[in-house]
């Protein structure tokens, strides 16, 4: 059984998507599960354990006759048995029913809905993950959406201990900050960012109770400017900087504490199980977050990530 699934967005959608491949996999273990998505969430494959091969097209790109003409070429050389997808446009629809793929699966809601062989309800007021498992009972399969997980690599695993030895601590262990958002979430003014002054107040804190415990500041490839002016005034910060989702991941598992904002970041912390307190201003941490004593959500009373009080996520840190 050839299946494929189309999922467009980020790598954090790609992240809370993983339960659901991983359970088509689970029930149909014989089976080549393949994704296309867009290019910038390509990387996130790295550490799922499910999917046999990664396509790639931009489906927020003004696409003419010509790329879908092209994408519908490459869908249909690989005689797919079923397909998937989280697209709730037209075109999605249409592009499924054009490849001739015998069982296409979507949601009720989307444009196209009667160019799918099943459809199942869209609902949006709960756990993401939970929200995108759904689409399995298309297939007639009933089954909870288990947690998020990963499947890292070994050469991952062992980069992230030869990082600790390089930042200077293997046995205290760590905690590790990312306060970033993604260009594309401030292009679209989802602000996500929060305050540099707040979190030198949260640090001043950590570091006053646990001096003895190191604090990490993740950069990724669009932190530069927040990390430098997180060291501007903390130079006894150590900062990291995975070169890719694995070794990213394999960081996040190894830190005793994962502060963040609703990034790509905060989901791979969820997936590996580390402790994590992710604050939240525009964005609703009931759709992002599950239901688990191993993460914590501080929610902004305003919508404005601003607003949340350094003693709101020192309070939470320090509750135990």
């Amino acid at each position: 059984m050839r299946i494929l699934a189309l999922v467009p967005g980020g790598i954090g959608d790609q992240i809370l998507f993983f339960p659901t491949l991983d359970d088509l996999k689970r029930y149909y273990p014989e089976s080549d599960i393949d994704v296309i998505v867009e290019p910038r969430a390509k990387g996130a494959y790295r550490v799922s354990g499910s999917v046999n091969e990664v396509l790639t097209f931009d489906f927020k790109d003004r696409n003419g006759p010509a790329d879908f003409g092209n994408l519908l070429g490459i869908i249909r050389d690989r005689e797919y048995d079923a397909a998937l997808t989280l697209g709730r446009r037209r075109s999605t629809g249409l592009l499924l029913w054009m490849s001739g793929i015998p069982t296409r699966i979507g949601y009720s809601a989307n444009a196209g809905k009667w160019f799918f062989t099943s459809t199942v309800p869209l609902k949006t007021q709960q756990y993401a993950a939970c929200m995108y498992h759904d689409l399995i009972r298309g297939f007639g399969l009933d089954s909870p959406c288990p947690e998020l997980s990963l499947s890292l690599p070994k050469s991952d695993i062992d980069w992230a201990e030869g990082e600790q030895k390089r930042l200077g601590f293997t046995e205290t262990g760590y905690i590790l900050i990312h306060g970033g958002s993604s260009q594309l979430a401030q292009s679209k003014g989802i602000d996500k960012i929060y305050p540099v002054q707040q979190w030198q107040r949260i640090i001043d804190d950590i570091q006053q109770k646990q001096p003895e415990l190191p604090i990490v500041l993740l950069k990724g490839p669009e932190d530069a400017k927040l990390i430098a002016a997180m060291m501007q005034s903390r130079s006894d910060l150590k900062v990291t900087s995975p070169a890719d989702i694995g070794k990213l991941a394999a960081m996040i598992a190894g830190a005793n504490l994962m502060l963040c904002t609703d990034s790509a970041p905060m989901h791979l912390a969820v997936a590996v199980g580390t402790y994590t307190i992710a604050l939240f201003g525009p964005t609703d941490a009931k759709k992002l977050l599950p239901e688990s004593d191993k993460c914590v959500a501080v929610q902004s009373p305003t919508g404005a990530i601003k607003d949340i009080k350094p003693e709101a996520v020192l309070e939470q840190i320090w509750r135990g």
